[in-house]
Formats: structure tokens, sequence, C-alpha cells
């Protein structure tokens, strides 16, 4: 007999394509997978996207159980984990097939959870769901809804920025900054909370300012100078932070947050170019996110021609840096060279699979329609000499199952800030033009 006061949740598809490994963070409760998941996880068995990885990793852990997963008291998942059964079809539910006429994947999900939670009363049953429909489906029927938030940040309120403003200075203290090669020993300039690796300051006082990054190395805060990178020139403070941690060698990966115009892609890509003799590629990728009913299949011409509308913000940058160097320079025809010896690759994310990437400026754009597996699967791909820069707006997702919580921008910026191979700036201003802000502000 079941402890009441543990719960039994059930597995939509999504959790399971969300992360593979989902059946060990219920901690002592119980998990029970309706055999239509089974049957939806069959459609996903071959392919190299992400979400085939996750369906045949599930599909492989669940076959490795040693207990009967289809008994009612399941298999035992391991010390300190409830266990996990398949739950067989069941066909009386009156309340739904009044409600729903149709039966589909979802409403049968929904019949299985009815049921359970009848055999199972008065211990609490849980559909555990990232489709926003269905749990409120499923709220309408007198079923407990929740969605998988074992990869969640905080909250969004919490979600690093990397940059502090420093108020009241005194005069002293910027003058020393200035004075001492732009370096301040830490201990100089007390704080309410003590400064993380990497971390970005505008310190101020009356008409004095000046910028500065905390380095953990030595404990001393250094002055950020403005920097010119291939002739993109930083506009504002958070633009001149993020091309200073471009720029530097000590850190291996960068992400760079902020809404549309604010210039996140295009300084990524103009240091990329300032600084491509230390690296043999500069790789931009984006992940290829169809929106409406406009899916690849249905676009004309080849796999490069149904990919080219996707990449086409990342020839948009190019273009952009190109009329600011000039386009008979040097520099633009360089642009030109370098993409046509693939010393420059524009290509969709999935290509990189299976990929060890060497002494590589990587550039992945629209970060925040990545799932947290899928940003470690591309860290972890990260050879000697590579540099990965991520840039996304967790404001504005494309996925239907991620939001600005569970999403893997927001993931990694929240797991990997303090540490010394790591830093970010969350770009604020928009810069694209003065009728962009305007709309960004009014609409």
């Amino acid at each position: 007999m079941n402890d009441a006061r543990s719960k039994l949740f059930v597995l939509d598809t999504n959790v399971i394509l969300h992360d593979s490994g989902c059946l060990r963070k219920f901690a002592e409760h119980d998990v029970a997978v309706p055999i239509t998941v089974l049957e939806e996880l069959d459609q996903f068995k071959r392919g190299n996207e992400d979400i085939h990885f996750q369906a045949r990793e599930f599909l492989r852990r669940l076959d490795a159980l040693t207990g009967d997963v289809l008994s009612r008291e399941g298999s035992p998942l391991g010390d300190g984990l409830g266990s996990i059964r398949v739950v067989l079809g069941r066909t009386s539910a009156p309340l739904l097939d009044d409600a729903f006429l149709q039966d589909t994947p979802d409403h049968r999900i929904l019949r299985t959870t009815l049921a359970l939670q009848a055999e199972e009363a008065p211990r609490q049953v849980v559909l555990v769901s990232k489709d926003t429909n269905l749990r409120m489906k499923a709220k309408s029927l007198g079923i407990n809804a929740q969605d998988y938030k074992s990869d969640k940040v905080q909250g969004f309120d919490k979600l690093y920025s990397g940059r502090r403003v420093i108020e009241g200075l005194a005069s002293e203290t910027i003058d020393h900054l200035y004075a001492n090669g732009g370096v301040l020993p830490a201990d100089l300039l007390p704080l309410p909370q003590k400064p993380v690796a990497n971390e970005n300051f505008v310190l101020r006082n009356g008409s004095k300012s000046a910028l500065a990054t905390y380095r953990r190395s030595d404990d001393a805060f250094h002055r950020v100078e403005k920097l010119t990178c291939y002739g993109i020139t930083p506009r504002n403070a958070e633009q001149s932070f993020a091309l200073k941690a471009l720029m530097d060698d000590s850190i291996r990966l960068v992400t760079l947050a902020g809404s549309a115009g604010t210039g996140k892609t295009l300084l990524a890509l103009a240091a990329a170019l300032e600084c491509r003799q230390k690296y043999r590629q500069i790789m931009l990728a984006r992940p290829v996110v169809p929106l409406s009913n406009r899916d690849l299949g249905f676009l004309p011409g080849d796999i490069a021609d149904k990919l080219d509308p996707y990449m086409q913000p990342l020839y948009d940058n190019l273009t952009v840096i190109r009329h600011q160097c000039g386009d008979d320079t040097q520099a633009a025809q360089r642009i030109n060279d370098m993409r046509e010896s693939e010393k420059l690759v524009i290509t969709p994310l999935a290509y990189i699979r299976g990929r060890s990437l060497q002494r590589m400026f990587f550039i992945v754009d629209e970060a925040q329609n990545l799932t947290p597996h899928e940003v470690k699967t591309i860290i972890t791909r990260a050879g000697e000499g590579t540099k990965i820069v991520f840039t996304g707006d967790v404001a504005q997702i494309d996925q239907p199952y991620l939001d600005a919580l569970s999403n893997g921008l927001s993931y990694l910026i929240h797991r990997m800030t303090g540490q010394p191979l790591y830093a970010h700036v969350t770009l604020e201003k928009g810069e694209r033009s003065e009728l962009a802000d305007l709309a960004s502000a009014l609409l």
C-alpha cells in the first residue's frame, strides 16, 4: 500500500523529450508513464535532433530497470527514490468524454490520469506537462497539473545581469582607478554584496564615472576602456562590457542577453573578426525554429535554399559590419575571402552534433530557443582554444515548451555565474535606430 503522503506524478511526453533523466527528479515520489506516452516516443526514436536523443535515452533507461514496470508497485528507481510504472489505457472517463469529443494522445493521457486519481485516493496524483493547454484541460477536469520545474532557474527577477551601478563614491576612489594602470584593489571599494568573477561595474561620483570589471585572479577591479572591433564601436556601457569580455582570451564562455536591437550578435561577430588570427575558424549558428506554418518542408529549393531564410539575420549583421568598414576596403574584402575559404561559416545549429570544436570562435544566436540539455551538449564539444558565445532574448521564445525560466540561456546564466572562465552582460539599451526604440517602447 502506497503512503498517502507520497505523490504519484504522471508524465506527459514533452517532459521526457525535454529531459530524459526526469525519472530521478521526483525525490521519494512515484512516477507513472501512460502507455500513450510510449506510443508517442516511438515516433521520436529516429533522428538527429535533441528530442530524438532524449527519446532514445529514456527508453534505454526504462528498459534497464529490473522490476516489473507493468505492475501496480512498479520498478524501484533507487535509494531515496520512488518507483516507476507504465500504466495501460483506461476506457471509463465519462467526464472527459462529455467534454472532449476527439480521441487524441493528450486526451488518453488525461483519461489515464483521471483513472489513477480515482484508484489512488486519497493519495495526490499530479499530471506533469510542459504543454500549457494540456495543463488547462487537466485543471478543468479537477486534475492537479504542474509544469516540469526541475531545470527552471529560481526566478526571472533574480537572473544575473552582469552589471551593477555604484553611486556616490569618493572622488579619490575613481581617481585611483585612473592613476594606477586601471587597477583598483577590491579592499578600496567595499561593497554591500561581494562581487563575482568578471562582474561589471559602473562607478559614479557626480560628474566623474568609470567602467570596471572585477577579476577574481588578483581580487581587483580593472578599468574597461572603449574598444573598437572591426569598425564597430560600443555606444553604451553595456556594449563596452560585452566587447571587453568577448576580446578577453581568459574568458572562454560568454553570454549576451537583451532585446532586439541591443547589438548582441553584431558585437559578438565584430569581436570574432577582430581576433580572427587566434582561431582556426569562426562559426555562427542558430537553431532552426519555424514560425507559424512556414516549416522547412514548405519552403522552395534544396536544403541550402530552405535554411537561408533562418540564417538571414546573421548575414544581415555581416552586411552591417561591411558597411561600417566601407564596402571597398580591405577589411570588407577580407570578410568575403573568409567566407569563401570557410574561415567564416554560417550554419544551422543541428549540423554541429558530433563535431569537436577545436580553436573556434563559436557564436550561437537565438540561444533562448535551446533546452538546457542542448546548451550543455554544445559547450561539452568545446576543444582546446575554443571560445563560445551565446546570444539571445529570454523574453522572446519561439519553442512551445520553453519559457523565460526553463530555456537554455537562462539556465546557463544561472548555473555559470561566478565562474572565472565565464562572463555575462545583459544589454538593455536598443541601438538599432530611433524608430526601433520607439516601437519597442510604445507597441
